[in-house]
């Protein structure tokens, strides 16, 4: 009875509620803390629910406004059950960072690995399409709802060293979002493709070749989920179609 009557508690006094893929690290954990800190209530989904626990342990809000909800955006069927949870939670979605992605080792085509390059249209893809469509049922019914996408500059401009299959995946992603646009506008959903360069995360310093040193340099996750939040506060009538940035060109000197 107690569990119940906190489920009614949550969803009649929530008024805005942010759900995050790819949560766990990176530039998910810091949408996480950001949309947190500006009074959302936030649901988390990475696969890990260890590391979503870790990221829970550092927000800034009361227990009952943060809900964990583990999970692998390939499984449809799972990502679909997350959102029909969520809104028995919350009672919307007002808000999807849509930001789980990997990219992999192999990236050239002289280095074609199927198994490899098909986890990362799987996940970058097909699991931001799960992740999409889940979300948009509840925000049809809301007549309202923004969702932001993780692309990346490999999104909008070839990238040779972000590999074949993601930049591939992030282009497509880009373009689902515009559609999103053009076809849900009348619903009164937005959509942004976030598109930055070089991002100080986990997925960056496993690129071949790259010098961690330069982590420092680049965007940091602080950066993305703040753009994020400016997309989410905007007037409900701007679509923000996608947004472009780049770490600052400095001589390979500086330090």
């Amino acid at each position: 009875m107690r569990s119940d009557r906190m489920k009614k508690s949550v969803s009649e006094t929530i008024t805005k509620c942010a759900w995050i893929t790819g949560a766990s690290s990176g530039i998910g954990a810091a949408m996480a803390h950001a949309f947190a800190g500006a009074g959302y209530c936030v649901a988390l989904t990475a696969r890990s629910d260890e590391a979503l626990r870790a990221v829970a342990a550092e927000l800034d809000r009361s227990p009952e406004e943060i809900r964990l909800f583990p999970g692998d955006v390939t499984d449809r069927a799972r990502i679909a059950a997350i959102a029909a949870d969520i809104v028995a939670w919350a009672g919307r979605i007002d808000v999807l960072c849509n930001n789980a992605g990997l990219n992999v080792p192999l990236r050239r085509w002289d280095q074609l690995d199927w198994e490899s390059w098909d986890r990362v249209i799987a996940t970058n893809l097909t699991g931001a399409l799960n992740v999409i469509a889940a979300a948009l049922d509840p925000m049809r019914r809301q007549k309202s709802g923004v969702m932001i996408h993780t692309s990346s500059w490999a999104g909008r401009f070839h990238a040779d060293v972000a590999g074949v299959p993601y930049g591939a995946s992030k282009h497509a992603l880009t373009d689902l979002s515009a559609s999103l646009n053009a076809q849900e506008g009348a619903n009164g959903i937005r959509s942004t493709a976030l598109c930055p360069g070089e991002v100080a995360t986990p997925l960056l310093t496993k690129r071949p070749g790259f010098d961690a040193a330069r982590a420092a340099q680049v965007i940091q996750p602080e950066d993305v989920a703040g753009l994020a939040l400016h997309v989410a506060e905007m007037n409900p009538n701007v679509a923000v179609h996608e947004i472009t940035l780049a770490p600052v060109v400095r001589p390979t000197s500086e330090t």
